[in-house]
């Protein structure tokens, strides 16, 4: 688990705030006074980070001893040399869109930027942005008034110069960055571990549903493990935690991705890590993939934008009629079926705004597709998952009227056709030692891949219907295997 130690030049400088136990004199830090040996978050609220002062030793030293630091070496030496940063194309306009609403004449203004929050609304996501690219308790930012390359200046604040506005502005921002801080203990017994499950309550298509993240959660407890559901707008407080589960939809350009990133950077165990969602959410990456590792797949042939193409070409590979799918869609959305030329037409026009590469794969069907879930290297569970009455996919996505779903049916291990284990597990291995799941179709007796999904789902009473409870201890049991590996590695 991580405790909070708050680092100051004096501890007088606190005096302002709740009393709190998690404060230290960056001078007792650095003889290594602190309250015990185990891993911190380390929040440096030094007045001076100049390089080889005691607030820039604090952060380096924090980082040999195993600690979680913010602001670390690097953050700092960013700010040293002025390394500076430029905002998105759609921060660009809201920085903008804020700057003619305020009437801001000025040729350079500033806001706070504490923990990734600041006080003026309709700026919240470019303090977060800036505080993602300067992770730092206290920040300055100069903007001038421009409509593009807003940022000028990017400073830290020293605590002790906060009038009372600010004071109560940084309390605030510190506690919404880490409740442990003020939070009075749950029970006499610590928790061995804080896991992070990270999830999107929006999203139509949730890999788990509520009741499996409730279940979670209470395995977690049950294992003396602290699980927390977090959401986008708790990002900024992920260094409180040790471990990452993602539990939503992935994609690269999309915030899992980057929080996966930010996790594995801080050196936290993550599922799914970085190099799972690269392999797994990209359909072209993963056919070359299988295709290299000789893994069974179907036909398939990538078709480009900027080629020419036309129907009898591709069914000439593929047969007919043949499948094309955008790179990155998910839950049967961006597949369609091609019977005719004109189908092929029609359907590229539209896939082609999503891409400039699509695959075109055999169609193949069957009453259902097999899904074997693979937890490090080893089979976790087994579904059926049936196509959708009178259409020959899982899901039937209707232009008007409500999403359908096939039946499921969930098999034990034991029951699942030694092939499509042996090509489950040999596929995985190929991407990497998380939580995987992958979809197969056997023909003729042969199992072949159609997907590998790096965050599969995981529903009460679908895919835990045979083993209960113990499926989400293996998976909760998996992240402190890792943990417990990582910390025995980091203590030689």
């Amino acid at each position: 688990m991580n405790n909070v130690l708050i680092l100051l030049d004096e501890l007088s400088v606190w005096k302002p705030f709740y009393e709190t136990k998690s404060i230290i004199s960056v001078s007792d830090y650095l003889q290594n006074k602190s309250i015990d040996n185990t891993s911190k978050l380390v929040i440096n609220l030094s007045g001076n980070f100049s390089y080889n002062s005691e607030g820039y030793y604090c952060s380096l030293l924090a980082q040999a001893r195993g600690d979680k630091v913010i602001p670390g070496v690097e953050t700092l030496n960013k700010l040293e040399t002025e390394t500076g940063i430029r905002l998105d194309q759609h921060l660009h306009k809201l920085c903008w869109q804020w700057i003619q609403k305020n009437n801001i004449t000025d040729e350079i203004w500033s806001i706070d930027v504490f923990f990734g929050t600041c006080k003026e609304k309709g700026l919240e996501k470019v303090a977060r942005y800036i505080f993602d690219n300067y992770p730092c308790p206290l920040l300055r930012v100069s903007f001038n008034n421009k409509q593009r390359n807003q940022i000028e200046k990017i400073k830290t604040v020293k605590l002790a110069e906060l009038d009372d506005v600010q004071q109560d502005f940084f309390a605030e921002a510190l506690d919404n960055f880490n409740k442990k801080v003020w939070r009075n203990p749950r029970s006499a017994k610590s928790p061995r571990y804080n896991l992070a499950i990270f999830h999107n309550p929006n999203d139509s298509f949730q890999p788990s549903n509520k009741k499996a993240l409730m279940k979670f959660v209470e395995i977690s407890k049950r294992m003396n493990i602290n699980a927390e559901l977090i959401t986008e707008e708790d990002v900024t407080r992920l260094m409180e935690f040790d471990a990452l589960f993602i539990r939503a939809t992935t994609s690269l350009n999309h915030i899992t991705y980057y929080l996966s990133q930010k996790a594995k950077q801080a050196d936290m165990v993550v599922i799914d890590d970085p190099l799972s969602i690269i392999r797994c959410t990209n359909k072209v990456f993963l056919n070359e993939l299988l295709i290299k590792e000789n893994i069974p797949a179907p036909k398939s042939k990538l078709v480009f934008k900027s080629n020419s193409n036309n129907f009898n070409e591709i069914a000439e590979k593929l047969g007919s009629p043949f499948i094309i799918k955008i790179p990155d869609g998910s839950f049967s959305h961006g597949i369609k079926k091609i019977t005719n030329e004109n189908d092929l037409k029609e359907n590229l026009d539209l896939l082609f705004e999503n891409s400039s590469i699509l695959l075109a794969q055999e169609y193949i069907p069957t009453d259902f597709d097999w899904r074997i879930g693979i937890l490090n290297g080893e089979p976790l569970f087994a579904c059926k998952y049936y196509m959708a009455r009178g259409h020959w996919q899982i899901y039937y996505h209707p232009i008007k009227g409500k999403t359908k779903c096939g039946d499921f049916e969930t098999i034990p291990i034991y029951q699942v056709p030694k092939i499509v284990l042996k090509t489950a597990i040999k596929a995985t291995s190929f991407i990497g030692k998380g939580l995987y799941g992958v979809d197969l179709k056997v023909v003729d007796e042969k199992a072949v891949v159609i997907e590998i999904n790096d965050n599969p789902n995981i529903d009460y009473e679908i895919e835990d219907a045979i083993l209960g409870d113990e499926l989400y201890y293996r998976i909760i049991s998996e992240f402190v295997r890792t943990l417990e590996s990582k910390h025995r590695h980091d203590v030689r």
